[in-house]
């Protein structure tokens, strides 16, 4: 006599029919899905450690930004002061400009030959190209403030140090940029120049340059308008520029004054980030 099957045997028949009809819902995780769930949770353990090592407290912020509206209400009106502080604060915003304009030019004469030696396609040799990407890649890595702060104690304190500054920062920074535009050229026209009796010099001149030159420019561009912002910061360490007066003005709470230079800052590069988008937007329809 056949025993009849248990409830269990039940169960095991009717879950292996399940997954046998559904086997995606029953697979193993895959490797991939782990990792990420493994970075996701390293994640939120970095970042709750980083919250409690740096006293984060809600209340503390609350009442931060109830004493951040006390100040938005002491630099309200925006006023410049005396005409003679005006002339010196439209002043240290034309030097800001000039910082930002020179910096970025000179850097950006520097780093065109850069970024060939630091291209794959254009360098002359791995070693070449190795030491190129690794030099601009050090340069880079130091913030233009940390550069201000060098060049001040280098040729002492005014804009020269702040062009100079931004001139450094932004070599490596044009240099990584002109590379990885050069390295994405079309390779057709060089091959072009090359099947007509052109050597490598020749590609170069008449195969790459006219297809990243566009592209250079724009960078060039977006550079000068953010350079305007960081050679405020740089003011502040003593490297010339407006910021060294909204340093001084907050020192000696002057709310009011403080508002106004920001006002000026802020209508500076909103001018400089339409003009430069209205020529980047020209360059882009050339191409």
């Amino acid at each position: 006599m056949s025993r009849s099957p248990t409830l269990r045997d039940a169960a095991l028949a009717e879950m292996a029919a399940i997954t046998a009809r559904h086997p995606q819902h029953f697979r193993a995780l895959p490797p991939t899905r782990v990792k990420a769930g493994a970075l996701a949770l390293a994640a939120i353990m970095l970042l709750t450690i980083g919250l409690w090592r740096l006293d984060f407290a809600p209340s503390r912020l609350i009442d931060g930004v109830g004493q951040l509206i006390h100040f938005l209400g002491l630099m309200l009106p925006p006023a410049p002061g005396t005409w003679s502080r005006t002339l010196l604060i439209f002043q240290g915003l034309a030097e800001t400009l000039a910082i930002a304009f020179l910096g970025t030019l000179g850097a950006a004469i520097i780093a065109f030959p850069l970024g060939f030696l630091a291209a794959r396609n254009t360098s002359i040799s791995r070693v070449v190209h190795f030491l190129s990407r690794r030099v601009l890649d050090g340069v880079r890595g130091i913030d233009s403030l940390i550069w201000a702060l060098i060049w001040v104690s280098v040729v002492g304190l005014g804009p020269f140090a702040g062009v100079l500054a931004i001139l450094t920062s932004d070599i490596g920074t044009f240099g990584k940029l002109f590379s990885e535009a050069i390295e994405a050229a079309d390779r057709k026209p060089v091959e072009g120049v090359t099947a007509s009796g052109g050597g490598k010099l020749h590609g170069i001149r008449f195969g790459v340059l006219p297809a990243v030159l566009p592209v250079m420019a724009g960078h060039v561009l977006y550079m000068l308008e953010s350079n305007t912002r960081s050679s405020t910061i740089i003011g502040i360490v003593g490297a010339g520029g407006i910021g060294l007066m909204l340093s001084e003005m907050i020192r000696m709470l002057e709310w009011d004054v403080v508002s106004f230079i920001v006002l000026l800052i802020l209508a500076a590069v909103g001018v400089i980030d339409v003009i430069s988008g209205r020529l980047r937007a020209a360059l882009a329809g050339r191409r």
